[in-house]
């Protein structure tokens, strides 16, 4: 059966990982050669890809129980450690939000493999750049994979590591070091909180499963999958019922740092000092994502336990959805700007697993909406972030910087890069029959049912979306006209089809056959792949995932209309209008383009009062008083020694007076007594 399989899908790319890397990090002599390691990588994905693929199939196909929802099946799980009633398992589960990824991160990762064969054709340490790519594939695999919270979190902190790896890959240049350092300290403060999540819940609870709820398991000869008993949870309800929100929270600290939620965003941006291939894969289906599976992953404790805490995920989100989607308003770096896009996305899948709550899944005809669209978003998401990134890497590839001023009029020299660009850009603008439609209408749709205030919000934040994707858009491809020389004289091109332009097609492909197919289906396909079956109550089983006209109409004339607006002021070999904007708001566009000097305020919060007030007088406490103590302790040893050296001459007659002198003063003693 396909599912004894799934465990192939983590155990080929770390083989992939260590073929390649064992040789190159040992001796270099004995590397591969460079195109070598990377098909070594690239067919390795491949395999991974087409097991997924099967999967998915094999799993949406026919995985259901007797109501109809879809099965928790459990191949793999082995008791790894344990201690007492807690024990830490590895191991493989599979739902339709598991499988899902699955086949999000097995597509994009591939396309990166094979994009990087031309991006980073020449680059020195290929071979380690290969190595690495699938250490962080694995890694996210292992991630969505996990049957309990605790395998999760190893995976999670494997993940941390990848990007760093990745993201500091030009290690000669301060920016890439500087940048993978940033990325590795912001994450590790983040998941600190995870971690404490953790504990607290696997004290309380006495398990680190997922949920409560059990899971029906039906495959033929595969194992149960059993969740802790139902009287821990009544174990999480000490304290008045605060342990599990507390836990949860904490937990999503985690998740905000790594799917860089305000204010823990500020990692992302810097992050583009990597290879551009690496962002892609980072923004599109690894790490930025891991936050939002996480929540997905525990919604049925959200939602049955601490339905009241998912305000935060709603403010937090909506807040840096705006935030996000403003600073990207002024971005003149092309990676930086859909940086902040990402941020922005990811905060509109955070907003709409906030806005599902136990009372309206239980009562309320739309009753899993929110989880629903922003789940599907997510792997919508993926594909043509995907694709807007790697067309980026075709761009700077050809005209050698991310500035926007170095481009326009590149439609004439890209004209595959061009159409996939805009294409992506009609995706993640939310226009009909391109696969960010389906999604981002329901998001809000779920949003308006949520709160009409909030549903407004987010239609404002995603008109700001089609507004900023446009500008790129037009700046790059129909610009200013005083760089065309230059592109004649350094032959800039994207060279047809090849390695680099296969992938911006397949994943254009997907982006508008799922937009068609989804949208002539009334939304109901692709929703159910990101259902969760029977993991939120056993009498929520069937969920109805509605075309809201009205929100549709609404959403679409206004991201037409901001299309339009960005069309009017930026597209063209001169931008007046934009002039005169800058010119009339100089401090907002210095403060947007700046992050609004988030940077800044962290700057001055670690070195002006964590490092003044915290770390140097904790810094005197361990040299003066820690060590000091230390150090009088062996001054007292020496000292010691030192004054009773002198009785230890050698000389026989010295030891015979002392001798007779403690017998003499020893029977004085005991006589007296």
């Amino acid at each position: 059966m396909i599912y004894t399989l799934s465990i192939l899908i983590l155990l080929l790319p770390l083989a992939s990982f260590i073929t390649i890397g064992v040789p190159e990090f040992l001796n270099k002599k004995y590397a591969w050669a460079p195109k070598v390691a990377g098909a070594i990588g690239t067919t390795s994905l491949l395999l991974v890809t087409l097991l997924s693929y099967a999967t998915a199939i094999t799993y949406f196909g026919g995985a259901r129980v007797a109501d109809g929802t879809f099965a928790t099946i459990v191949p793999y799980n082995y008791t790894w450690l344990p201690l007492g009633n807690l024990h830490f398992d590895l191991g493989v589960l599979l739902d339709p939000i598991s499988v899902m990824m699955l086949v999000v991160i097995s597509t994009v990762s591939l396309m990166v493999h094979i994009y990087s064969f031309g991006y980073m054709d020449g680059e020195k340490g290929f071979q380690r750049y290969y190595a690495f790519l699938s250490l962080f594939t694995m890694s996210m695999l292992g991630l969505v994979l996990a049957t309990n919270i605790f395998q999760m979190y190893m995976f999670w902190e494997l993940v941390g590591v990848s990007s760093y790896l990745l993201i500091g890959f030009y290690y000669p240049l301060h920016a890439a070091v500087h940048a993978s350092k940033k990325a590795f300290i912001v994450t590790r403060f983040a998941d600190m909180f995870f971690l404490v999540g953790i504990l607290i819940f696997g004290f309380y609870t006495e398990t680190f499963n997922f949920s409560f709820m059990p899971n029906v398991q039906i495959a033929e000869g595969m194992q149960a999958f059993s969740p802790c008993a139902a009287e821990a949870a009544s174990k999480s309800l000490a304290f008045g019922g605060m342990v599990l929100p507390t836990a949860l929270v904490l937990m999503f600290i985690g998740g905000a740092g790594k799917s860089a939620m305000f204010p823990l965003h500020i990692w992302l941006p810097d992050a583009m000092e990597g290879p551009t291939p690496v962002s892609a894969l980072i923004h599109a289906a690894t790490m930025v994502v891991a936050g939002v599976f996480q929540i997905a992953r525990m919604f049925p404790l959200w939602i049955n336990y601490a339905p009241e805490a998912m305000t935060i995920v709603v403010v937090v989100g909506a807040f840096t959805a705006f935030y996000a989607a403003a600073v990207a308003c002024a971005q003149s770096d092309i990676k930086r700007g859909l940086a902040f896009s990402t941020i922005s996305q990811i905060a509109f899948m955070m907003v709409a697993l906030g806005a599902s709550t136990a009372l309206e899944l239980n009562h309320h005809e739309h009753g899993g909406l929110g989880y629903l669209a922003g789940m599907f978003h997510l792997f919508t998401h993926a594909m043509f972030k995907a694709c807007l990134f790697l067309c980026a890497g075709v761009i700077i590839h050809g005209v050698h910087t991310n500035e926007m001023s170095a481009m326009g009029s590149l439609h004439k020299y890209m004209p595959i890069t061009s159409a996939t660009f805009f294409i992506s850009c009609l995706a993640i603008s939310g226009i009909p029959f391109f696969s960010g439609f389906s999604s981002k209408d329901e998001i809000i749709s779920a949003c308006m049912h949520y709160s009409p205030v909030l549903g407004w919000f987010m239609t404002g934040v995603a008109a700001m979306t089609a507004f900023y994707m446009f500008r790129l858009y037009w700046c790059i491809f129909f610009g200013s006209k005083k760089n065309i020389e230059h592109y004649e004289s350094h032959h800039v091109s994207e060279h047809g089809f090849n390695v680099m332009t296969f992938p911006l097609i397949f994943l254009t492909v997907i982006t508008v056959g799922v937009g068609i197919v989804t949208t002539l289906s009334g939304f109901g396909l692709g929703f159910e792949w990101a259902s969760f079956g029977n993991l939120v109550t056993p009498d929520t089983t069937q969920y109805i995932v509605h075309f809201d006209i009205t929100t549709a109409v609404i959403s679409t004339v206004v991201a037409c209309c901001s299309i339009g607006l960005a069309t009017y002021i930026y597209k063209g070999d001169s931008q007046p209008i934009a002039d005169r904007l800058y010119a009339t708001f100089p401090n907002l566009h210095k403060w947007a383009k700046n992050r609004f000097y988030m940077d800044n305020v962290y700057q001055f919060v670690t070195h002006k009062v964590l490092f003044r007030f915290v770390s140097t007088p904790i810094a005197w406490i361990d040299e003066k008083i820690i060590n000091g103590l230390i150090d009088f302790s062996a001054w007292g040893a020496n000292e010691g020694g030192e004054s009773i050296r002198s009785w230890q001459s050698g000389d026989v007659r010295h030891y015979a007076v002392w001798f007779i002198s403690g017998a003499v003063a020893l029977t004085l003693i005991l006589l007296a007594i």
